[in-house]
């Protein structure tokens, strides 16, 4: 082949640390998702990645560092807004990051298929692991096997300890649910609501106990009662059937998620019940129906692309052999909206009167 002919060698790393002005090492950094790379830093590596259009050749790398790459992701099956969200999340910052993902997805948490999946992972040579657990027993079979490699455990931190998964204690990154959830309660006790009733989530899923914890907390710290505690399955359905079982003297509901909430209003409404005029009404997740409906649901707003980030990060400080907090809480925002607004008064002259809704 004519010289003219020779295809241009592609370019390396070494060509993107010049054109980026850092070093070899810095570029390493960057495409290894390292925490301590500067924002500036970081923009202008991935600028020269663009411009150069380099691309890492994983399966040389691996031969020559005897790494893989490669983080396995254990999750439930589930359609479930949250759980879903974190998958992707988690998905998003690994390849941010440069780690490929093998994802095991289970349909039941016992140690035997928890047992398998971690196999199947340490198989591909994954040299690190992040288990979303939505349900108590998915930690409750974690805690029966273990594994030589790091692990970062999405749940609350109150759930994963003695967990035995990995070398090391795992760590935990959540978003802040009880927080979540006590923003909610303050919110409509802050308007004036003394009768605060709570539509849980299924006993077994980890985040709806959170919730739970959370309302409760609030009641307490704010010297009020526990309102009415009604149980749903997540469903809309179970939000609907909830409607019939209300207490009357309930003037609020802190649904565990937005489609309970959502069925409690349509329930609700036919019921003859107005919201927030009557009974004012939230939920949880923020969900993207949940600022369309009628009315706008007050929400507590889960950042995902966050809690994804926290994880990786957490994952590639422990590889790095860095010091990491035991566990990352991400924080939680309330999201108000119309469906909540404070309780009916009773005018001097015997005639029912609303207040004002506050804005937002």
């Amino acid at each position: 082949m004519a010289r003219s002919e020779v295809s241009p060698r592609p370019p390396g790393m070494l060509d993107v640390a010049r054109v980026a002005g850092v070093s070899h090492q810095t570029v390493s950094r960057v495409l290894n998702g390292h925490p301590s790379v500067r924002p500036e830093t970081r923009e202008r590596v991935q600028a020269a990645i663009a411009e150069l259009g380099y691309r890492r050749n994983s399966a040389a790398r691996a031969l020559v560092t005897r790494r893989s790459s490669t983080i396995g992701l254990l999750t439930a099956t589930s359609n479930r807004s949250g759980p879903v969200s974190t998958l992707v999340a988690v998905e998003e910052a690994s390849r941010a990051a440069g780690l490929w993902v093998s994802v095991a997805s289970l349909r039941r948490y016992d140690q035997a298929g928890v047992r398998a999946a971690l196999d199947h992972f340490l198989d591909q040579g994954v040299e690190g692991l992040v288990v979303i657990a939505p349900v108590a027993g998915a930690l409750e079979a974690a805690r029966a096997v273990s594994v030589g490699v790091p692990v970062v455990v999405v749940a609350p931190p109150t759930w994963t300890v003695g967990a035995a998964l990995g070398a090391e204690a795992p760590l935990a990154v959540s978003v802040d649910q009880r927080g979540g959830a006590r923003a909610v309660v303050a919110h409509l006790a802050e308007l004036g609501h003394t009768a605060l009733a709570h539509l849980a989530g299924p006993s077994a899923w980890v985040d709806a106990g959170e919730r739970e914890t959370g309302w409760r907390e609030e009641l307490a710290a704010r010297g009020l009662e526990r309102g009415q505690r009604l149980t749903g399955d997540w469903t809309a359905a179970s939000g609907y059937a909830a409607a019939a079982r209300l207490d009357p003297a309930t003037s609020a509901v802190f649904a565990s998620n937005d489609q309970m909430a959502l069925g409690l209003v349509r329930g609700l409404v036919e019921r003859g019940v107005r919201v927030p005029e009557d009974v004012s009404v939230a939920g949880f997740d923020d969900i993207e129906v949940a600022a369309y409906a009628l009315p706008p649901l007050t929400t507590v707003r889960q950042d995902f692309g966050a809690l994804g980030l926290a994880a990786i990060r957490l994952l590639l400080g422990r590889l790095a052999g860095e010091p990491a907090p035991s566990a990352t809480l991400v924080p939680a925002t309330l999201a108000v909206r119309s469906s909540t607004a404070a309780p009916r008064t009773l005018s001097a002259s015997g005639v029912d009167a609303l207040p004002a809704q506050p804005a937002g």
